[in-house]
């Protein structure tokens, strides 16, 4: 059994309808009880009177229910808006005025709570699948709506291009807010296969956790570089323990080529896809198997090339995007619309990054990271992943990240360098630890210098126990900032 996303409806009904499709953090659903609660949630949110393209919000964190729920969005014609529990009550209700949306589904309650005030409203823009909230440089989060034909398409894209095989075993960990669990969602359900969902109190279980996805078998790892990196700690993160294990699928963030060869090491039969692409394009828009010679010819990866029946090109130094998978437009945002979305000479929908990009002649990708991370220091241009790349390549160090302290005026001053050492750093606490002195740590500044420019070399250098990542583990240089700001004198 699966799902057509075309007509959104459940076909092939009697293949297969007892095997698992959703292992959730509370409970299991079969085939053909994910059909039977979709239909009915589907019928249920018709009764308490929300009609096609009103957008519903569903709150909950990893809820076998919270699953249901989208498919039932699906099957209605609602578009749902996720938010996960890890947001704060004031966000999610700004969400859903923002959205207008007619409801909030309770995934743990399992009850429909009353939406924006006044009632939910139709959105302008008809059949969108989702509308995916982000950041918003205004400090207002923005909705990004995602149309029913570009979920189609990142199925097709998943099932033609990825070699995951016939119904694969999703690790679904991140937050269903955050747009790389729509590759588990819209995955599992075109190809029939199982999204295993995994809580923050689970994962933080350690053997536990690895314990349930080997029973779970699962053969398709979903989730950022960082979340994987912060595993290779554990045993049970290994061939040994998880032998059904196909396919590393990256994307949100970039791939560090240290983690790549860590990752064929430890898992030398399993397969690494590198995959770009922002929430404005369907979660990614280009892909790239990554194999040794990749790994030998390229200190930074690339991010591939463009998926089918799309366009990816560099203007200027900007990444854009072109193709039916670029979204529908921000919601009530037409002043962002204007400036980040236009139409190619072919006639489809396309999208200015804001990613600087490169790309060599036979068609390679490469993204060198953000406008916004592209600093000028005494009038030297620098991108802070570039020095990121560098710390990653210290010995000894797990992962590295650098921030650009700044005067009131916004311009730079000098840049501060975090790093997170493999065997821990005894008495540090979660805050910052100052490494003193120019020969500690293996003579850092000059092992820097081999690799970047003098005016790209950290002035100084702080071991933490741990990098802090965001709700979507990314690496969170704002909490960096803060640490470095609230250190000792």
């Amino acid at each position: 059994m699966h799902v057509d996303l075309s007509s959104a409806c459940f076909t092939d009904l009697a293949h297969r309808p007892d095997a698992p499709a959703v292992i959730g953090a509370d409970r299991t659903l079969t085939w053909q009880q994910l059909h039977d609660e979709a239909q009915a949630w589907a019928a249920q949110a018709r009764a308490a009177g929300l009609v096609a393209d009103v957008p519903v919000a569903i709150y909950g964190h990893k809820e076998a229910a919270f699953f249901v729920a989208m498919v039932g969005c699906l099957l209605a014609g609602l578009p749902f808006v996720p938010i996960d529990t890890l947001y704060p009550r004031e966000r999610m209700l700004r969400v859903v005025d923002i959205a207008r949306a007619g409801a909030v589904y309770d995934a743990a309650a399992g009850d429909f709570l009353p939406g924006a005030p006044g009632g939910g409203t139709p959105l302008a823009e008809k059949d969108v699948a989702y509308v995916m909230f982000t950041s918003g440089s205004t400090g207002d989060p923005k909705g990004v709506q995602i149309g029913r034909e570009s979920v189609v398409l990142l199925a097709e894209w998943m099932r033609g291009c990825f070699g995951l095989g016939d119904a694969p075993v999703f690790m679904n960990q991140a937050p269903f807010s955050f747009d790389l669990s729509m590759y588990e969602v819209f995955g599992t359900l075109a190809g029939g296969g199982v999204c295993v969902l995994n809580a923050r109190d689970r994962i933080a279980s350690g053997a536990a956790w690895f314990e349930r996805l080997a029973e779970a078998g699962i053969t398709v790892w979903v989730s950022t570089p960082s979340f994987a990196h912060q595993q290779l700690l554990h045993a049970g993160f290994s061939p040994e323990h998880l032998p059904s294990l196909q396919v590393f699928l990256f994307c949100g963030e970039p791939l560090p080529v240290a983690l790549a060869r860590k990752l064929r090491m430890r898992f030398p039969s399993a397969r690494i896809l590198n995959t770009y692409g922002p929430t404005e394009a369907t979660v990614a828009t280009t892909w790239i198997e990554i194999d040794d010679a990749l790994l030998a010819a390229h200190p930074q990866l690339p991010i591939g090339y463009a998926k089918p029946d799309s366009a990816v090109w560099v203007e200027g130094d900007e990444l854009c995007i072109a193709g039916e998978h670029v979204m529908r437009g921000y919601l009530n945002r037409p002043d962002l619309n204007a400036t980040k979305l236009f139409t190619d000479t072919s006639g489809r929908r396309a999208f200015r990054t804001g990613d600087v990009g490169e790309q060599r002649e036979d068609g390679l990708l490469f993204c060198r990271g953000r406008r916004d991370d592209q600093i000028k220091l005494n009038g030297y241009r620098i991108e802070l992943t570039e020095v990121d790349a560098a710390l990653d390549h210290l010995t000894g160090v797990r992962a590295g990240a650098c921030i650009v302290l700044r005067r009131p005026d916004g311009t730079a001053v000098r840049l501060i360098g975090f790093v997170e050492r493999s065997e821990g750093v005894d008495g540090a606490d979660d805050s910052a630890l100052l490494i003193q002195g120019p020969d500690a740590f293996g003579r850092w500044k000059h092992v820097l210098g081999e690799r970047l420019p003098g005016y790209m070399v950290p002035t100084e250098l702080i071991v933490c126990k741990h990098l802090p990542m965001s709700p979507n583990h990314k690496i969170d240089r704002k909490t960096l900032a803060q640490w470095y700001a609230d250190m000792p004198a």
